[in-house]
């Protein structure tokens, strides 16, 4: 069987397979050199210098590129590392229309850092073109997209976008961190650009912090490798194996992940102490078509609200299988309080019009076994209404 037409779950599982001509390693090795030697003068092995490329770190991009159906993979040190190399194509002058419910590094990085430089950006509900054509201006450069959005799980209609945008001559670029290339594949459906925090679920075990860029077309691609090369915040030959490691999985994690947050949905769904769930895969979802039209799955991560704000700290305190910590996307269950964690940067007035505020939590479900992770939720919110209420609530 040709290796292109080989199905997504081959592919994750063969990365770095047979790429190693000269010993034949299953595993694609680790070449920590940072230099390469010249054949002669005038002649290249097409590896000089670890910061421009590196033979661990092309495999990982090729594979990346290959996953995403696009020309150019380029591994960051970090998410944000990728977000900031993607931006830097931007300068004086230019604007940019970004999603609403936004990751707050995301945040933070534009209003703090890319304002300096002079650059501005309008934050909108980006699958309302009627706002999206609100705030287009002259001079914007591009619309950069999560979908679902992180915490909230708004669903952007990409391919809708995309075309608007094509329109327009703005660039589309998707964070597309929480779905992956196995469920959602953005590029297919118009964008320009793709990016990835690849330390959540592209990484897998919450052990390697790495960012990816993915590319369509000859021009876009040429210019984030200068500006890849440039700015010089690439991933390390060793992060890079770890990386693909974690890869290799991915197709059971993921499967893993949304079976089990979507039983967690349902549970959180019937609690009393629980008053909204937001999760794509519900029915009852805002864009639960948009997003079973585009995607082929579920990611999972979720958020929910409790009835009253104090429930947070003893819900918090009580979970022990569940972790009370930052990050999501690896394969132990991980809970966050985004307004004093991931979010905190972000203006109190932009959290509460989208609904994030101080009765959210965001949950990463992990793959443990369905049944542990709800006994653990339940038995903190039964803890949590005998401390609040001296009273027992029903799970």
């Amino acid at each position: 069987m040709m290796e292109n037409k080989l199905k997504l779950e081959s592919k994750l599982a063969q990365i770095g397979s047979i790429k190693e001509p000269v010993t034949g390693a299953i595993n694609f090795p680790i070449y920590q050199s940072t230099a390469f030697r010249h054949p002669e003068l005038g002649k290249s092995t097409g590896f000089d210098y670890i910061r421009t490329t590196n033979p661990t770190r092309k495999v990982l991009e090729e594979a990346a590129a290959e996953l995403e159906s696009g020309d150019a993979g380029f591994a960051c040190s970090s998410g944000m590392a990728a977000i900031m190399t993607i931006f830097a194509k931007f300068g004086q002058g230019d604007h940019l229309i970004i999603s609403l419910d936004l990751y707050g590094g995301t945040y933070r990085l534009v209003e703090r850092i890319l304002a300096k430089n002079g650059i501005t950006a309008s934050y909108v509900d980006t699958n309302d073109l009627e706002a999206l054509e609100k705030v287009r201006q002259e001079n914007t450069k591009a619309i950069f997209i999560e979908t679902p959005t992180n915490p909230l799980m708004m669903i952007t209609d990409i391919k809708e976008v995309c075309t608007w945008a094509r329109k327009h001559e703005i660039l589309t670029i998707v964070d597309n961190t929480l779905l992956t290339p196995f469920f959602q594949r953005p590029l297919e459906l118009g964008a320009d650009i793709v990016m990835h925090s690849a330390t959540k679920y592209l990484g897998g075990h919450n052990d390697v912090l790495a960012g990816l860029i993915v590319t369509k077309g000859k021009e876009i691609s040429e210019e984030i490798a200068f500006l890849h090369n440039s700015i010089g915040a690439v991933l390390s030959p060793s992060d890079s194996y770890q990386l693909m490691r974690g890869m290799k999985t991915l197709a059971l994690r993921m499967e893993r992940h949304e079976y089990n947050a979507t039983k967690v949905a349902e549970f959180l769904l019937s609690h009393e102490l629980i008053t909204d769930v937001y999760y794509p895969a519900l029915p009852g979802h805002p864009s639960y078509e948009i997003q079973n039209r585009q995607s082929s799955g579920n990611t999972g991560i979720l958020s929910f609200k409790v009835k009253d704000a104090r429930y947070v700290e003893p819900i918090l305190r009580h979970i022990k299988l569940i972790a009370f910590a930052e990050s999501l996307g690896g394969v132990e269950s991980l809970m966050t309080y985004p307004v004093v964690q991931t979010h905190a940067d972000i203006p109190a007035e932009i959290r509460n019009a989208v609904g994030l505020d101080d009765r959210l939590l965001r949950f990463s479900v992990g793959i443990e076994h369905i049944d542990d992770i709800i006994e653990d939720l339940n038995a903190a919110f039964h803890e949590a209404a005998l401390e609040l209420e001296g009273s027992v609530v029903r799970g």
